[in-house]
């Protein structure tokens, strides 16, 4: 088979296997393309992720040669076609970085003849899993201290922002919320009282009619899953939170900016 053919039937492949991916948050107001990075790195290994919510991670645990190939500017990662490019990156890549939601990601590896080793991460931001993953990577990277480092600002962060909004409870009490399946994270950090969870597949008649009888405040929406008003006539009000960092592949972004979401929601701003 011709080097040609070879490449065609990679990016084939590549292709089809980004059509399964299914995203569990939104990219922001960031812009990219597929070579998307941090600062170089000095001597630390190069790290290729299949999304800025990968990269960031990375970026915690400590790495500096960073690339991503879905850009942080494409709402549906879907929708992102794919480029030889990406394959040339996975090339030349240590780590490929994953999420078990992510099928494709074995196939860029495969298609790319790469020897990096995969590593699939639990995405979710729920502090503590964040953390695992930061400490995991770390512990593959040689940069544990960076990782440890990190974790601690974490923690102190958090621990702030759930400060920050519970500071700004209507009437003083925890408001009472619904979340979309990958948003209960927002809900631990606002203290809130969680009433029921959907998605990640549309509310069906049924649900709607179940978690309207909660009589919920707000729902707290997937920003990149989010298929109109969740709630129609129930008096909520709907915040769309995000969970994918930008392409400066800050996640203390993430948090902080669901923190002044909900407190400015929760004051009645």
């Amino acid at each position: 088979m011709s080097a040609a053919r070879a490449l065609v039937r990679s990016l084939a492949a590549l292709s089809a296997g980004l059509l399964a991916l299914t995203g569990c948050g939104g990219s922001g107001t960031a812009t990219s393309s597929s070579s998307g990075t941090a600062a170089p790195s000095k001597g630390g290994p190069t790290v290729v992720a299949t999304t800025t919510w990968e990269a960031a991670l990375a970026r915690a645990a400590g790495a500096s040669d960073i690339k991503y190939i879905v850009p942080a500017s494409i709402r549906h990662a879907p929708d992102y076609d794919l480029k030889p490019s990406d394959l040339a990156a996975v090339a030349g890549a240590d780590y490929v970085l994953y999420a078990s939601f992510e099928p494709f990601a074995a196939r860029i590896k495969d298609a790319a003849g790469s020897k990096a080793k995969l590593v699939e991460l639990n995405l979710d931001n729920d502090p503590a899993t964040t953390s695992a993953d930061v400490t995991k990577l770390g512990g593959l990277f040689g940069t544990q201290r960076d990782a440890q480092r990190w974790n601690t600002d974490f923690d102190a962060h958090w621990k702030s922002w759930a400060q920050q909004v519970r500071a700004a409870w209507p009437g003083g009490k925890p408001p009472v919320v619904v979340t979309q399946t990958y948003t209960t994270w927002a809900a631990k950090l606002a203290g809130a009282r969680l009433v029921g969870s959907y998605g990640p597949n549309q509310v069906t008649p049924a649900q709607l009619a179940q978690l309207s009888a909660r009589k919920p405040q707000f729902v707290l929406d997937n920003e990149n899953m989010s298929t109109g008003t969740v709630l129609p006539g129930s008096g909520a009000r709907q915040l769309d939170i995000v969970n994918y960092p930008g392409q400066d592949l800050d996640l203390t972004a993430v948090y902080r900016n669901a923190a002044d979401q909900m407190a400015k929601a929760f004051a009645g701003s």
